[in-house]
């Protein structure tokens, strides 16, 4: 029973953290149509891992992350400057194409690695079920930290998202970024791709449906959110069945029960 007390506890909090910004983030992402940006960012750091252990950095250690948001740090420079001016290529198809060079990429590195594909799997899958104190403690200082910036210059951010006149445009485009690349290099690690981008798109998704407040929209987002991740953790647990798939499948489970609900209820305000 202790046992099961300090493993719960720990991942409690550590996805109450997580969705708190990924679904602000969320929000905005939907909001602005960038719809893959995050997966293409979750793939390239799983690249800054792989390329680190190839070259001898144990993943999950300084060196490991570092490399990881150097990757990151490219992604967010292409995605805040790279804007097809043609109205034949979305922005959406650049993105597509990062994320697809990203995993090419991923893909060719670990071929050249004894037991490269293992890996490859492991940055799909993630460890959420070996996280520490020490590791969710970081995490929490960090993501505290973001949370910070994104109120501080909420105006600028927000302004971009809701199409208004920003001075410095591509500036705080690339903060943007630049800060999703930071979460993305923190939770890939631990959640996998797949789960990392279900955390930042799911909960926010399940909020816009309703409504179209920024506040009204992150509280639905994280409270809906937070539900079905413990939902899926207390099914992978009591079920033993795998721990990132079962909290994909419990947020889709949810996302397509709001949708029916969204059918039912009124007009969002």
């Amino acid at each position: 029973m202790h046992d099961f007390l300090a493993f719960f506890l720990i991942q409690v909090l550590l996805l109450a953290v997580i969705l708190s910004v990924h679904t602000y983030l969320g929000l905005h992402i939907i909001r602005r149509g960038l719809i893959f940006s995050d997966l293409a960012l979750d793939q390239l750091a799983a690249f800054g891992v792989i390329v680190g252990i190839g070259i001898g950095l144990e993943g999950g250690t300084t060196g490991s992350y570092i490399v990881s948001f150097l990757a990151t740090f490219l992604g967010a420079v292409l995605l805040a400057v790279v804007k097809p001016k043609s109205k034949h290529i979305p922005r959406e198809a650049v993105i597509g194409i990062i994320y697809c060079l990203a995993l090419v990429a991923c893909l060719m590195v670990s071929d050249k690695m004894t037991g490269g594909m293992s890996y490859v799997t492991q940055t799909l899958s993630g460890s959420m079920l070996w996280v520490t104190w020490s590791l969710v403690l970081v995490t929490v200082a960090a993501y505290i930290l973001l949370s910070v910036f994104h109120y501080k210059y909420r105006e600028k951010i927000i302004g971009i998202t809701d199409k208004k006149n920003v001075e410095h445009e591509n500036f705080w485009d690339f903060m943007f970024f630049l800060t999703q690349g930071i979460i993305t290099v923190l939770i890939v690690p631990i959640a996998g791709v797949l789960l990392a981008y279900s955390f930042l798109m799911i909960p926010a998704a399940i909020g816009v449906l309703f409504t179209r407040g920024w506040s009204q929209g992150l509280l639905i987002g994280w409270t809906t959110g937070f539900v079905a991740s413990l939902t899926g953790l207390l099914f992978s647990y009591f079920f033993r069945l795998p721990y990132g798939p079962c909290l994909v499948l419990a947020l889709g489970a949810f996302f397509f029960g709001a949708l029916i609900l969204r059918i039912l209820l009124p007009e969002k305000v």
